[in-house]
């Protein structure tokens, strides 16, 4: 057998390519974030407000598979510059909840069109049928093809 024909050279082989390719995809949309001065993290914690409403820090590093420890981090630093607010619970004083601000939903809703136009351009040159089944096949991969990953 010849050894690009082994499991172990595909496989080696397929996630070089995935993961060069969601790199490279990722770098070029994210270009979109340079102008208004946003990380990765910081974007994604106000998508998931201006999407999800307020949310406690835990449910915001889950939507955005973050840790609980970098969004305080990503946090702290959206509230210095004025996009979110804490707000703590009336009933249970450990309990913060964050809330775009009304600059930080100005910005975010801003700032995710152009996300979303950059992510539409960079899909575009799959056609409709290709990125359903890129949809779909990493969908499995990431399941394990519907099984839990343990």
């Amino acid at each position: 057998m010849n050894r690009t024909d082994s499991p172990t050279y595909r496989s080696l082989n397929t996630y070089t390519k995935l993961m060069r390719a969601a790199e490279s995809v990722t770098s070029r949309v994210h270009r979109v974030l340079a102008a208004p001065k946003l990380t990765i993290s910081q974007f994604g914690v106000l998508e998931a407000l201006y999407h999800k409403g307020p949310l406690c820090q835990k449910d915001i590093a889950a939507k955005i598979l973050k840790s609980t420890g970098n969004i305080t981090l990503v946090v702290d630093n959206l509230e210095k510059i004025g996009l979110v607010r804490r707000e703590r619970d009336s009933e249970d004083r450990r309990f913060l909840t964050i809330h775009l601000t009304e600059s930080g939903t100005k910005l975010i809703i801003r700032v995710f069109a152009d996300v979303e136009a950059a992510i539409v351009a960079e899909m575009a040159s799959l056609t409709e049928s290709e990125q359903e089944l890129l949809g779909n096949l990493c969908k499995k991969l990431g399941t394990r093809g519907g099984r839990i990953p343990t």
